[in-house]
């Protein structure tokens, strides 16, 4: 999609991260879109208003009104004629703000008058970036309808490693560019996605797992982002990095995924549970680490919420629900009957008996049955590969096509 003649308000916060933005208007500036820039005070101090009126060919705004030209910048008139705005890199104290409605400067008097899609691009300090009250701002500015460009993950200005990176320049194109797709199949859909293990504390330092790494449901996410979708990814335990413009809901527990899955349910018109729930779950957690005495020790277990089976009561006939089954015997029978007990609409069967399939991979082989008892096979292939024909399955589906 062409960003040609688009006007883009990039709003730009006081983060050693501004240095970016150069780059990021000037690969706008390339794709022919009109780009106007808006800076806070602080973020002057980071990158020079000249460097980026120079690049964006236009002047760069940070007053209501310019003593120098004795012009009034209206801050309604701009966010009315903005088609997407751009705040970015979006600090912990604007995003508080434009959170809870404070209108102290042209930027979130902008914001606040804005008519158009709004994305959110954070950059922080890990600490800052984890703490409650930034993930809270970020969940209120979410349920407004902004979208936000997730941080990457690397080493942040304070030395730590972890999220808060401004996403690359390049990354924060591809979204702009994405959005104003018509093409995308599954644009305006919402979808949810889990992936990876739980784990169930026994102790302090033991829990109960399993060997899957999220990869496969990594990459689904990821393909139904490229497809347009708005994707929540509700993830266990894994050494996975966030895959970019999607909202990651970390969990560990299978109650805890269950509550997030919950959540989001009734949002979502796609669901594609793929992540390994714990069946078990201890029924007492140690509060301290249980010392090695006896030569045999036993845990006594309780059944785990079948989540799977709960939102399939629940589903309607407008969702599209898909569920994943990993089988080691009569692999075809045990799948067809997890899909009809638990109200799916196809399931995913990887056998352990295929060579490079299963858990901890970086292939899969699959066979997709539907609620028809349609069978379709698949040859072995990576799984970015997979997740592109499990997705096609997705976009075809008619409830998809007759809504």
């Amino acid at each position: 999609m062409s960003l040609a003649k688009k006007n883009i308000v990039i709003a730009v916060c006081g983060s050693i991260a501004a240095y970016k933005i150069a780059h990021l208007t000037r690969l706008l500036v390339k794709e022919k879109a009109n780009v106007q820039i808006i800076m806070t005070k602080e973020a002057a101090e980071f990158i020079t208003p000249l460097t980026l009126s120079t690049l964006s060919n236009n002047p760069v705004l940070i007053d209501y009104f310019d003593p120098k030209t004795g012009e009034w910048n209206n801050h309604v008139h701009i966010g009315l004629q903005a088609d997407l705005i751009l705040v970015a890199p979006a600090t912990a104290n604007t995003i508080g703000k434009l959170a809870n409605g404070i209108c102290d400067s042209l930027l979130t008097a902008v914001y606040l008058s804005a008519k158009c899609p709004v994305f959110i691009a954070p950059a922080m300090d890990l600490d800052m970036w984890k703490h409650p009250s930034t993930q809270n701002n970020i969940r209120l500015l979410q349920s407004y309808g902004n979208r936000i460009i997730h941080p990457g993950n690397g080493e942040l200005a304070s030395g730590l490693i972890g999220e808060g990176r401004l996403a690359e320049p390049e990354e924060i194109l591809d979204f702009i560019t994405q959005s104003f797709s018509p093409q995308l199949p599954l644009k305006g859909r919402n979808a949810l996605v889990t992936a990876g293990p739980t784990y169930e504390a026994i102790d302090p330092v033991r829990f109960i797992g399993n060997h899957s790494s999220g990869k496969m449901g990594y990459a689904l996410a990821k393909q139904l982002v490229a497809l347009g979708a708005k994707v929540t990814l509700i993830s266990g335990p894994t050494a996975l990095e966030a895959p970019q413009n999607l909202d990651r809901i970390q969990v560990t527990s299978a109650h805890e995924m269950l509550e997030a899955v919950v959540q989001h349910f009734s949002q979502s018109d796609i669901i594609v549970m793929s992540a390994a729930v714990a069946d078990y779950t201890p029924i007492e957690v140690a509060s301290q680490k249980i010392k090695k005495k006896e030569d045999q020790f036993s845990i006594a277990l309780k059944k785990t919420t079948d989540i799977l089976a709960s939102i399939g009561t629940k589903k309607t006939e407008k969702q599209l629900l898909i569920g994943f089954a990993l089988e080691t015997n009569n692999e075809v029978e045990h799948a067809k009957d997890k899909l009809m007990r638990k109200n799916l609409d196809f399931i995913v069967l990887n056998s352990m008996q295929d060579k490079g399939a299963g858990f901890a991979t970086d292939t899969n082989k699959v066979t997709v049955i539907d609620r028809f008892q349609h069978i379709q096979e698949f040859t072995l292939k990576s799984k970015e590969e997979v997740a592109k024909d499990i997705c096609q399955l997705i976009v075809q589906h008619p409830i998809l096509t007759q809504k």
